[in-house]
């Protein structure tokens, strides 16, 4: 069972995510790494791996839920960007798991990627 973490939300800054599930339309897999940053509730990551070479995201949090810009490099040399809202929360061995509900601007699309933090 999940555990919300809305009302006491956790910071991002320096935590590394993992993508454990991405939608059809999606282009990060099992091999792409986030890298978070956070300060006065600007969130930025850089993520690489598998079809991305290399992609930023950079957002705010809102309301309990993070929303942001995504733009990424993949492999192919295919410039793609987006936009997305995320939701955070807990597993219960407490792993943090971001839920990002995405949308292409630059090509067709929209779906859910879930993200959950690597520990080392």
């Amino acid at each position: 069972m999940n555990n919300s973490v809305h009302e006491h939300r956790v910071a991002l800054d320096g935590k590394t995510f993992k993508v454990i599930a991405t939608a059809s339309v999606g282009v990060v897999d099992d091999r792409t790494l986030f890298t978070f940053h956070e300060q006065d509730n600007v969130v930025s990551a850089e993520y690489r791996g598998g079809a991305i070479r290399l992609g930023y995201l950079v957002g705010t949090f809102c309301g309990g839920r993070l929303h942001c810009r995504y733009v990424q490099v993949d492999t192919a040399d295919q410039l793609d960007s987006g936009f997305a809202e995320c939701d955070l929360d807990q597993t219960v061995g407490g792993r943090l798991r971001l839920h990002e509900h995405f949308r292409w601007d630059s090509r067709e699309g929209s779906g859910i990627n879930v993200l959950e933090e690597v520990r080392a």
